[in-house]
């Protein structure tokens, strides 16, 4: 009995959720360390572009749909391959596999979340304004034409500010990726 006088004067109260020390609403999103959250985000966000990227491949396949000139320039219709490919593979398919990963690389051995969970965060929020100068690059004078989606040279030396932009936003979307799991245990 006096234990649990002496805990309740001390501010130990036990009955109480500690749902504060979480943030919550938009704030859960943006300062994430969980990494289901993180996974959740990078999932969500590879769906987005794996949508953007598919309507540029409808467009593609419109043009392709019989010989000659239907729809695009052919100008456009290179800048619309070249964006295609860079927005599938570094859009689509690379944060999704980094999605899997941090949702189930830390279930399946055990531990309680993946290293340097802010980081992790903070690599995928260097993903979206990637992603949004990637796609303006496309509206910008030279875009990313003809230059296929390795950006190999000679190509990819047709400056101008829309390639630029692109190989800028690549740089940004390099992978700096966590997938060391975390082995301590959670604070208490």
């Amino acid at each position: 009995m006096s234990t649990t006088a002496a805990d309740l004067t001390h501010g130990h109260d036990h009955g109480h959720d500690h749902a504060h020390d979480h943030p919550h609403g938009w704030r859960r999103w943006l300062y994430a360390t969980n990494h289901k959250d993180i996974g959740t985000m990078y999932l969500i966000f590879s769906f987005i572009m794996l949508l953007e990227g598919g309507v540029l491949a409808l467009m593609l396949r419109a043009e392709l749909f019989s010989p000659g000139l239907q729809l695009v320039q052919p100008e456009f219709f290179n800048q619309l391959t070249t964006m295609h490919g860079l927005i599938m593979v570094f859009g689509a398919v690379m944060p999704a596999f980094v999605g899997f990963a941090n949702w189930m690389i830390p279930l399946q051995i055990g531990c309680s979340d993946m290293a340097f969970a802010r980081m992790n965060n903070f690599s995928f929020w260097l993903m979206v304004p990637a992603a949004i100068i990637l796609t303006a690059s496309f509206f910008m004078p030279g875009g990313a034409t003809a230059a296929g989606w390795t950006l190999y040279a000679p190509l990819s030396i047709q400056m101008g500010p829309g390639m630029d932009a692109a190989i800028f936003a690549m740089h940004i979307w390099a992978p700096r990726r966590s997938w060391v799991p975390s082995t301590s245990s959670p604070p208490s």
